[in-house]
């Protein structure tokens, strides 16, 4: 893909925004926000846009349906994770 061009690649994001992830959860945007600032699901922020790992969706996924339960996300990040 060429950032210079806008072209389009079928390469697998590495981030999602948390609309994306929202959308792909049924959950509200802002919901998923709280969520985040109460260290309770796992991001990342850079200056003041939050991004979710693709990782950590594909993580806690395959655990649920590895040991047929219910993922917890808040149990995705440590106390250390909430810094502002």
């Amino acid at each position: 893909m060429s950032i210079q061009s806008g072209e389009r690649s079928n390469e697998v994001p590495r981030f999602y925004s948390v609309e994306q992830v929202a959308r792909m959860f049924g959950t509200a945007p802002v919901t998923l926000y709280r969520a985040i600032r109460a260290g309770e699901f796992p991001a990342i922020r850079i200056r003041g846009r939050v991004i979710v790992p693709a990782k950590a969706i594909e993580a806690m996924a395959e655990a649920a349906v590895a040991d047929q339960a219910v993922v917890d996300a808040a149990s995705w990040v440590g106390p250390e994770a909430v810094r502002r």
